[in-house]
Order: C-alpha cells, then sequence, then structure tokens
C-alpha cells in the first residue's frame, strides 16, 4: 500500500468502497429524459391536428370563393348570324306620284264668280277653270288708266314749254336757269309717264289673275272653291296633276344597290291588278344612302297613257339580274329594345358583352334581316336580359349556329 492510501480515512474508504454496479467508476448519473420526450411528441400532435383540421377548410373555402365566382358569372346562348336566302329577283315596295302635280292659288282678291271644271275632268294648258269677281281692282285699274292719261298729257304740256324755252335761249330772251327749270321739269314728267304705266301694266296683270287658267296639260284632282266664295292670295283653288307618265319611287335596301343603275328595267305590279305587270324604267337615284333606313331613293318612270294607275297607288316594283349579296339574318329573339335604338348582345373572345346598334331589313316572322351593325363572325347572345350591359363578363354555355332553314 502506497502513501496516498494511507492517508484515506475510513469513511472516504467506506464511501469510495460502495457498491457501483451499474456506473463507472469515474461517471456521475445522468436525470432521465422523459419529460423531453413527451413535450416532442405533444408538439408534433397538436402540429398534426392543425394541419388536419385547417387544411379542409382552407381547401372548402377556396372552393366555395371559386363556386360563388363562378355562379356570379352569367350563363348566355349564343348564335352566329348566317345570310339569308339570296335571289335573283327583288321586290320591293313602291308609291306612285304624277309625273307633275301642282296646286293652283288664288293671285287676286274677290269672290269666285263661276268655276267651269270639277275633279277627275281633263283640261289643257291655258284652260280657263275659274273667274273670280274683283270690282276693287277693276276700279283701280281704271284710275291707274286716267292717271296715265293725266301724266301723258303733263308730258305734252312740259315737251312743249321745254322746246319754246330752248330756242328762246338762243336768242338770251330767257335766262339758262329759265331754261334749265324747264328742261328738268321736262325729265320728271317722262318719269311720271313711265311709274303710271308701270302701275297700270301691275294692275292689268292682276286683273288677269282673276280668271284662272291650267298651267300645264292634266287632270284635276281637287276642286276647293264654290261659286261665292270669298277669294284672297294664297288659297289653294284646285290642284293639278299630269298622270300621262307616273314617277315610282322605292327605297332600296343597301346591300341591293349595286345593281341599280340608270336604265335598269323593272316590272310594277298594282294590288288590284296582279296578273297585269307594267314596264318601268329607273331614271335617276338619290346618289346617296339615307343614314336612318340604310336604302337607297330610286326614282322609276312607267307609262300610264292609258291611265290603268292611279296617282298615290300603292305598287311593288319587281327588280331582276340583280347580283346582290344576302344580307344577315338574326332570330327575333336576340334583339334589344333600348332608348338607344335597336341592339344586339355580342360576345368577344375574352368573354366580355358588347352592345352592337343595328338597322333592321325586311321581317322574315321568326327571324329578321339585319342591313348593318354585325358580322357573320359575331357571337350573338340569344334571349339577353334586359339588364344587358356593355363589359359584362359572361360564360358561354353553346355555340348554336342558325342554319338555313331557320333564316328562311
Amino acid at each position: 500500500m502506497n502513501t496516498l492510501d494511507r492517508k484515506i480515512s475510513p469513511a472516504a474508504e467506506a464511501t469510495v468502497t460502495a457498491p457501483t454496479a451499474d456506473f463507472p467508476a469515474n461517471d456521475a448519473p445522468a436525470t432521465p429524459p422523459k419529460l423531453g420526450r413527451w413535450v416532442v411528441a405533444i408538439a408534433i400532435l397538436l402540429v398534426i391536428g392543425l394541419i388536419v383540421g385547417l387544411v379542409p377548410r382552407l381547401w372548402s373555402r377556396q372552393a366555395l370563393a371559386k363556386e360563388s365566382l363562378e355562379l356570379a358569372i352569367a350563363t348566355v346562348r349564343v348564335i352566329a348570324p348566317v345570310p339569308g336566302k339570296a335571289t335573283a329577283l327583288l321586290t320591293l315596295p313602291a308609291e306612285v306620284k304624277p309625273f307633275v302635280e301642282a296646286p293652283i292659288y288664288a293671285r287676286a282678291s274677290g269672290f269666285i264668280k263661276r268655276w267651269n271644271v270639277d275633279i277627275g275632268a281633263r283640261v289643257e294648258a291655258g284652260q280657263l277653270l275659274a273667274v273670280i269677281d274683283a270690282p276693287e281692282l277693276d276700279q283701280e285699274l281704271s284710275g291707274a288708266h286716267a292717271g296715265l292719261a293725266q301724266a301723258e298729257a303733263a308730258l305734252a304740256l312740259a315737251q312743249t314749254t321745254a322746246t319754246r324755252w330752248a330756242e328762246l335761249l338762243k336768242t338770251s330772251s330767257v335766262a339758262e336757269q329759265e331754261n334749265a327749270e324747264k328742261q328738268a321739269d321736262l325729265k320728271l314728267k317722262v318719269a311720271n309717264v313711265d311709274a303710271a304705266r308701270a302701275n297700270v301694266h301691275r294692275l292689268g296683270d292682276l286683273q288677269s289673275f282673276t280668271q284662272v287658267k291650267a298651267p300645264f296639260s292634266g287632270i284635276l284632282t281637287v276642286r276647293d272653291i264654290d261659286v261665292g266664295d270669298l277669294i284672297s292670295p294664297g288659297k289653294e283653288l284646285f290642284r293639278l296633276a299630269d298622270i300621262s307618265k307616273l314617277r315610282v319611287f322605292v327605297q332600296v335596301p343597301q346591300t341591293a344597290t349595286a345593281g341599280i343603275a340608270t336604265g335598269l328595267d323593272a316590272e310594277l305590279i298594282v294590288p288590284e291588278m296582279p296578273a297585269h305587270k307594267f314596264t318601268a324604267k329607273v331614271v335617276r337615284t338619290a346618289g346617296a344612302i339615307d343614314a336612318r333606313s340604310r336604302t337607297l331613293l330610286t326614282e322609276l318612270e312607267v307609262d300610264n297613257s292609258k291611265n290603268e294607275i292611279l296617282s298615290g297607288s300603292y305598287a311593288q316594283v319587281s327588280f331582276g339580274d340583280l347580283k346582290q349579296d344576302p344580307s344577315l339574318v338574326l332570330p327575333s329573339t336576340t334583339l334589344l329594345f333600348r332608348a338607344e335604338g335597336t341592339q344586339v348582345g355580342v360576345v368577344t373572345p375574352d368573354g366580355h358583352v358588347e352592345l352592337h346598334n343595328i338597322v333592321i331589313g325586311r321581317d322574315f316572322g321568326r327571324n329578321l334581316e339585319i342591313l348593318s351593325g354585325i358580322t357573320a363572325t359575331d357571337r350573338v347572345i340569344v334571349n339577353p336580359a334586359d339588364s344587358l350591359v356593355s363589359g359584362t363578363t359572361v360564360r358561354v354555355a353553346q355555340a348554336e349556329p342558325a342554319t338555313p332553314e331557320k333564316a328562311k
């Protein structure tokens, strides 16, 4: 035993020699780690619980928001415009008017003394239609003749005096001032005669208007006077129309204007004589499309020497050999009637709505001819809501192109 061993006390020796079966002699015993493991386990369970509880809720919330957004977008059904049935024969309504028509007014005041023709009568140019009794005008004309006679007498005296004074001036018998006065008086009397003569002519012309005459040959369509009626200037007495030829006015749709030209032949059909077709010819057009109706005003002439057609009648004009492009056709269920006019809703490629103003042509029943406002590639909304506005986002449910059978 060494010196160190001898110095250890008995108590220390007992402590040192105590049994240490589980630990090495040089290592101290550690605290068991059971509490830390439980804390980690609980934390993991909490995280798993949060994930399991929150993730489905987030997914449900996102699905609900997506579904709400989809429900907020209206679903619409669209249709594509199609060309209407192109026909080589174009028949349009027409209005028949006299070749020349004019009201005949009174130019003189007085009373109707007599009238010589009635409605339906054929008259020639210059024929006497009525006579107006105008006693005041007759008296004025008589006074004008008397005034003219006075002016002519004064002129004769002034001319004689001026000639005499001019001769006396050569011998210095009169002063130059006196001669100048006589010459000026002569010019004044000449002017007075001219004025009096003009007044006589004016009253004479007015007196000629007491005899109402026809300005051209034609048929009398209106008589608005009777014997004894008081007449003043500007009152319509008769209406005269030349119906040997008739003017026919037609509104040609813009799509058919390419074939309309001066000299084009057409057929005029009057409903009262469906079996009789009259030959008409295009004589002129307005030369511009009417912006309100998108039509071209066209005038035709038709011979009516046999008086078979009554002026003012409704008729139909058929144009043949017209190479016209058929216009687009849409169902009537696509129309919106707004204060801005007739509109349709068009869906753009990005899913937004644009309202287009359109011009309607012919009515085919369930379908309508559209003259302008849409193209063949547009997707038009069927049965649009009254609250539809431009810029609205919509979802297209089904694209349904119209068939030619529906467009007829």
